[in-house]
């Protein structure tokens, strides 16, 4: 069975809320247990501490042990009297020792299966009696000697020792067994309780997890979802597709990145048809006027004169100059024009283009200003061939679109690492919204620039592809002559 992400997302949120709960409950009921151990260990210091100051004022009072080893009743007084008064009043205290009736904690003891002591038989202690505090506590003298206390201690419980102090030297011990667990019937249900309470937290806690999984689930699958059907859409050829961005996370930044997607894909399918479109407007155009002055040569309206030849010859050329065009546009595009690059003096190639058209801008009437620089021996990596298509387009668009009389400036110059060349022409211009499109295929300015100069408006698109593959830009702005000012950027080549 197929697990969507909704549910794996729930179950995930899930699964590491129990593995908190617990691993949260476990640690708490670890450190309760500690810390209520230690503050019964600390309470039986304090009560150690008490005994070890009336030991050492009864020490004082009968100069030596001996009236404790020989009085068990003494000693089990003692040992009643160093309960702190937080933990047991004083009439609590009078009431115990009246009920033993002043006998010595040694009394206490009972066989464990609750029958007389038979003649030989040792007295021994219940689990719960043994870690009582009388019966864990014991008196030594200066050289370690037991004196008060069992005699059968396991020496494997943790033993701590009080000096007892008379006029500056020491002539006993206290000491005392530290517990090996909580017997007391208190602490075990209050930890008890403690455990109960913890676990019904964790319950509670898990049930929350689960309420609010399902929700965090299907808020955060909702944007997945719709980014899916989205590519659905999108991949049905629906360009038109948007998905609605609601979140400021790495999902809102994909929503945001599919709707880039989604609009260069329909401006992309938009471009490809208006290609088509120009492309094939392009051609009818030539091949129409062919046909009609073909027919008219085949009805007998138009003879075959020179003239008519002629004409038929310049739509040819026209539509073989288009179809040119075409394909050096699209080979471009896919990366199959060749290149053959190497180190070129930049100024010495746009000589090259210049003289080409010198007669031409003399012809026409415009005036031509060159600057071609400082002469810095700095190269370009380029190919020189490629080049000269690309000030060659350049160029025969400024001498098909400027007016007589007007002017032509080129201008080479050197910044930092790229090298630049300006070609900036006369009237007439280029609204300054048309100017961004002019490196489009096909795309021409109507009137000014219009299919009458025998453009196709491939040549600036071409341009734009031989740049780039140079890691250069072309790009175009108004010029201060009235005109178009056209620049090419491209690197130079370091040493």
């Amino acid at each position: 069975m197929k697990i969507g992400i909704k549910h794996r997302l729930f179950f995930i949120v899930l699964t590491a809320s129990v593995i908190v709960a617990v691993g949260m409950m476990l640690l708490t009921l670890w450190s309760i247990g500690r810390g209520f151990r230690q503050y019964v260990n600390n309470v039986e210091r304090e009560r150690l501490e008490r005994l070890a100051t009336s030991l050492e004022a009864s020490y004082g009072q009968e100069g030596g042990w001996e009236h404790l080893r020989d009085n068990p009743r003494e000693w089990s007084r003692l040992v009643l009297q160093s309960v702190p008064e937080r933990i047991a009043p004083r009439w609590v205290l009078d009431r115990l020792q009246r009920r033993l009736g002043g006998r010595p904690l040694a009394e206490l003891l009972a066989p464990q299966n609750g029958t007389d002591l038979g003649e030989g038989d040792e007295p021994t202690m219940s689990p719960a009696l043994a870690q009582l505090f009388q019966l864990r506590v014991f008196l030594q003298d200066a050289d370690h000697n037991m004196l008060v206390g069992p005699e059968d201690r396991d020496p494997d419980l943790k033993q701590e020792l009080l000096p007892l102090r008379f006029q500056g030297n020491i002539v006993g011990y206290v000491g005392l067994m530290q517990r090996k667990r909580l017997v007391d019937r208190r602490q075990l249900v209050f930890l008890r309780q403690q455990k109960v309470t913890l676990a019904i937290i964790a319950g509670f806690m898990l049930l929350v997890s689960a309420l609010l999984s399902r929700p965090f689930a299907n808020r955060l699958v909702r944007p997945i979802r719709a980014l899916a059907e989205g590519t659905h859409r999108l991949a049905a050829g629906n360009y038109e597709t948007r998905v609605q961005v609601e979140r400021r996370d790495e999902l809102g930044q994909l929503a945001r990145d599919f709707n880039r997607l989604a609009m260069t894909l329909e401006q992309n399918e938009s471009a490809r048809r208006q290609w088509v479109a120009d492309i094939s407007h392009e051609l009818r155009t030539p091949l129409s006027i062919l046909r009609g002055e073909l027919e008219g040569l085949q009805d007998g309206v138009r003879q075959a004169t020179p003239e008519a030849i002629n004409s038929l010859h310049g739509e040819v050329l026209r539509l073989g100059r288009l179809v040119d065009d075409l394909y050096q546009l699209a080979v471009s595009d896919v990366g199959a024009l060749t290149y053959r690059k190497e180190p070129l003096d930049l100024a010495e190639v746009l000589d090259e283009a210049l003289e080409p058209f010198a007669q031409e801008f003399e012809h026409k009437g415009i005036a031509l200003q060159y600057d071609r620089g400082p002469d810095t021996g700095r190269t370009v990596f380029a190919d020189a061939e490629r080049l000269h298509q690309l000030f060659g387009n350049l160029l025969e668009n400024s001498v098909k679109y400027t007016d007589p009389g007007g002017a032509v400036e080129v201008r080479l110059e050197y910044d930092g690492g790229r090298a630049r060349v300006h070609i900036l022409d006369s009237a007439p211009g280029v609204p300054e919204r048309e100017l961004g499109r002019l490196f489009e295929r096909l795309y021409r300015v109507e009137g000014s620039r219009s299919r009458e100069t025998g453009g196709a408006g491939l040549g600036l698109a071409i341009c734009r592809n031989i740049a780039e593959a140079h890691e250069g830009t072309v790009a175009a702005r108004t010029s201060p002559l009235g005109g178009v000012w056209i620049t090419v950027d491209l690197p130079i080549e370091e040493h």
